[in-house]
């Protein structure tokens, strides 16, 4: 979909221009006010820029895996995600195989990051790998490796991180002029007495309002239209749209609150993560299509193609298709596939069971956990922070000694 592709590198760059914008506008008013000096915070402003945007393109993916507590995995970690991985990669004719990442959060969510396919990264929370069967997983992880055929990811990276620390930068900013400003502040007659620190503060309470409305600008920056692309790329790569509509239900009506979750990276999940605790995700989001229409679409399809996903959501929309014309035209007839045994009734209750004990295990391993077993087969889970010399069974009350 080379169409969508160039539209997410036009994106990235009006979205780095536009931060850059918003960055001299603040070093304009701070320079004048600390520096009685418009051109010395111009300056400041642009070497900010700079280096926000060298981060963001060189380490925007590690930073944003740092805040979600992300962990890096390898294969005998966990074989099944790994494998879906793998094969969704090899479907999606992408050269290189992501990194895997587990957040430990028992919210069912993940997100896909990195500046390019080359270098990019799949993160999923310990809450997905043990509320979703093989095809639903499949086809979350489908839809987050369209995210980077598609370049998505660059733009959510500087997204995120640009606009993350300029919001951070007009916080402490537009405090730091307002006490003092209050106190009686550093400006000399020079800015015009207090009519000139009247007017400086007044515009820094206005930045001080509009910084919260700049992150929920990253929310209109982002474009819907890559969430449909992603879907429909992940029932091409899967064959079967039931796994990535099954996994949405899920996902949505889980009432678990992610709690890595910001402004700033909410637009990478899958679903959108910010919600009230102990509530359903919400269809009125601005970053994500209403989760119910992304559900109705999927199960619209009668075939796997990306002609069947265009026709599927005309069809539920009432409007023109979604699918770039140079995608329709290489679009060929594509059968769905049979859903996976994990998915039958009979197996999926042993299932679960198994995604839960083998999900614990990788979260007790990451987090250097040590294990002891006790006379009576009880297993005990040692932090890492316990200094005691030994520790009670609470099952048949022994002391087991810590060596």
């Amino acid at each position: 979909m080379w169409e969508q592709i160039r539209s997410n590198r036009i994106r990235s760059a009006i979205l780095v221009a536009g931060m850059g914008a918003l960055l001299l506008l603040l070093g304009y008013f701070l320079g004048l006010y600390f520096f009685d000096s418009t051109t010395a915070g111009l300056i400041i402003a642009l070497i900010v820029w700079v280096m926000m945007l060298l981060i963001a393109y060189f380490q925007g993916d590690g930073i944003l895996l740092s805040v979600a507590g992300a962990r890096k995995i390898m294969r005998d970690d966990h074989p099944r995600l790994y494998n879906i991985v793998e094969e969704m990669r090899i479907a999606s004719g992408l050269e290189n195989m992501p990194e895997i990442y587990i957040i430990d959060d028992p919210a069912p969510n993940a997100f896909a990051t990195g500046r390019s396919p080359d270098k990019a990264s799949v993160a999923a929370t310990s809450g997905l790998l043990q509320k979703l069967n093989r095809d639903e997983l499949q086809g979350v992880i489908g839809h987050e490796i369209a995210h980077i055929k598609n370049r998505d990811v660059l733009l959510m990276s500087l997204a995120g991180v640009i606009l993350g620390t300029v919001v951070i930068l007009a916080w402490y900013a537009t405090r730091i002029m307002f006490y003092s400003g209050m106190s009686g502040g550093r400006r000399s007659s020079r800015s015009g007495g207090g009519q000139g620190q009247i007017v400086v503060l007044a515009i820094g309470i206005i930045l001080m309002i509009l910084a919260p409305i700049a992150a929920q600008l990253l929310y209109l920056a982002i474009s819907r239209k890559r969430e449909y692309l992603a879907d429909a790329s992940s029932a091409l790569y899967t064959r079967y749209p039931e796994g990535l509509a099954s996994a949405l239900g899920k996902i949505a009506t889980s009432t678990t609150q992610l709690k890595s979750a910001n402004k700033a990276t909410a637009p990478m999940y899958t679903v959108n993560p910010l919600r009230e605790e102990g509530r359903a995700a919400s269809d009125l989001t601005s970053t994500h299509p209403p989760i119910s229409e992304r559900i109705r679409i999927l199960r619209a399809m009668a075939g796997a193609s990306v002609a069947d996903y265009d026709l599927a959501y005309r069809q539920v929309k009432g409007r023109t298709g979604i699918i770039p014309v140079s995608a329709l035209n290489d679009s060929g007839d594509l059968a769905l596939r049979a859903a996976s045994a994990e998915t039958e009734p009979a197996e999926e209750s042993t299932e679960k069971v198994k995604r839960t004990r083998d999900t614990s295990e990788l979260m007790w391993r990451l987090g250097n956990y040590r294990t002891l077993v006790c006379e009576c087969g009880t297993k005990l889970r040692i932090p890492p922070t316990l200094r005691a010399p030994n520790v009670r069974c609470p099952h048949c009350g022994r002391s087991n000694e810590l060596t």
